[in-house]
């Protein structure tokens, strides 16, 4: 199964994507908004993004958000306890089992992949 979806990057976003995707699980919903949070922290509001949540044949789930600036390449951070901020990318890194970016000449593409549960 593959939902895609064309959106804006903008707060409000967020848990309307996050609507979209109830019948998946927790960690995917998690993963997906850090990423779209990013785009918008990072690129700013009204980034226009792709966002791909697919089925692998490996038994994952890949999560990927596909945005015009390849460029801005996302940065593993080691926040301090008091950072209010820096955590997305940790959070991905750590329920992921592999994470990365494929670049392209007018866009890039931050990937994750996550077991699917029961596996």
């Amino acid at each position: 199964m593959t939902f895609e979806l064309d959106l804006l990057a903008t707060p409000k976003a967020v848990p309307e994507l996050r609507h979209h995707l109830r019948t998946h699980d927790f960690e995917v919903r998690l993963c997906v908004t850090e990423l779209l949070t990013n785009v918008i922290d990072h690129l700013g509001e009204g980034t226009p993004v792709t966002i791909r949540v697919t089925g692998t044949s490996g038994g994952h789930t890949r999560i990927e958000v596909t945005d015009p600036d390849p460029r801005a390449l996302p940065v593993l951070l080691s926040a301090t306890g008091t950072a209010e901020s820096g955590r997305g990318l940790a959070l991905v890194d750590i329920l992921a089992r592999c994470w990365g970016v494929d670049q392209g000449r007018d866009r890039k593409t931050v990937w994750c992949e996550l077991a699917t549960p029961g596996r």
